[in-house]
């Protein structure tokens, strides 16, 4: 599937951030903070799916 340019800048911010989430996580293993940042993390995902899917829906060079 071919995609623009805005598509892969979304995608790449929101795995930045995903992969931020998910190194802080397995830094504090021992800690309540890992618990929650793994759950952002999950539910960051469930938000870029979401952004994304949306964002080929709309527009003409993606859909």
């Amino acid at each position: 599937m071919k995609t623009c340019h805005q598509f892969d800048t979304v995608r790449a911010e929101y795995e930045r951030e995903i992969g931020f989430m998910l190194a802080h996580s397995q830094r504090n293993e021992d800690r309540p903070a890992a618990k929650s940042s793994a759950t952002r993390a999950a539910s960051t995902k469930k938000r870029m799916a979401r952004a994304l899917s949306s964002h080929v829906g709309r527009c003409p060079e993606c859909g």
